[in-house]
């Protein structure tokens, strides 16, 4: 079970010079000072995804989705707010926490230059694993994903489905009770997003462990189809929870891309004082 609690982040850049003329030679120059920008990416995101269960980050492109798996995942420090894991306070740099997470990221991060096979062995060593049971993990997980003749061929060529299922299945290689999966089905075509689909209600069943999966996207099929609850995001906050059937009629309407817009850009602090209440 993740429970997050309260997150911000701010992130600070330079500003921007100007566009164009002596005053935009001047800023290359280093001549003239940029203005430090302030932007918070993620301004009081709250929510708790359990054992068994989907749970769907659903926000636009920008909402704060990636930020916010980012800070539960300890790959980003949070300005205020924590994150539990299992009744545990999740840190960066601290394995018990980390050991129980299983993270895949939009960037997939494969080494291009080694198989499928020696990727999930890699992280699995990394996990601390012994050998024969990285072997034994990898063949389980390969027969899973449907992946058995991809193994032993390098990534740098795969398809977007082939280095999906290579990164799932390395971010799986440990048995991670929680599973974070940032937009996993970006890029993907119906036939390997409809089997991920499958693999995830497997992974949320008892059969499949119960585990307790986070799945961030801006796709409102996705979310229909597969979460059992979902958490909306809007401008780095949380501004609705519930199931789809609750968010329906928190938002007053039959359709859940209506909903969705309803609650997450023209009334959205009315719609997670509602869902407080």
């Amino acid at each position: 079970m993740i429970v997050v609690n309260d997150l911000h982040k701010q992130f600070v850049r330079k500003g921007k010079s100007a566009g164009s003329g002596w005053a935009a030679l001047a800023g290359k120059l280093g001549l003239t000072k940029r203005q430090p920008e302030s932007i918070k990416a993620v301004d009081g995101v709250s929510f708790t995804a359990n054992d068994g269960c989907i749970t769907g980050l659903l926000g636009a492109n920008g909402a704060g989705k990636t930020t916010t798996l980012r800070m539960v995942a300890a790959l980003l420090e949070a300005d205020q707010g924590d994150v539990m894991v299992d009744q545990m306070l999740v840190r960066a740099g601290v394995r018990s926490t980390q050991s129980r997470m299983g993270v895949l990221s939009d960037a997939r991060g494969l080494s291009p230059r080694l198989t499928a096979r020696e990727n999930i062995y890699y992280y699995g060593v990394l996990h601390g694993m012994e050998m024969t049971e990285v072997e034994q993990r990898t063949r389980q997980l390969a027969h899973w994903l449907e992946m058995e003749t991809i193994l032993d061929r390098r990534t740098d060529g795969f398809s977007q489905g082939e280095r999906m299922k290579t990164a799932l299945a390395r971010a799986l290689v440990h048995d991670p009770q929680n599973i974070i999966l940032d937009e996993p089905t970006n890029g993907l075509d119906v036939v390997a997003t409809r089997a991920l689909r499958e693999f995830l209600r497997w992974l949320r069943s008892p059969e499949g462990g119960g585990k307790c999966i986070i799945f961030s996207t801006h796709i409102m099929q996705e979310v229909e189809r597969l979460c059992d609850q979902v958490v909306v995001i809007a401008q780095g906050r949380t501004v609705a929870r519930g199931t789809v059937p609750e968010l329906l009629q928190q938002a007053g309407e039959s359709n859940f891309e209506d909903a969705f817009v309803q609650l997450a850009f023209l009334h959205p602090v009315n719609a997670i004082a509602k869902d407080m209440s």
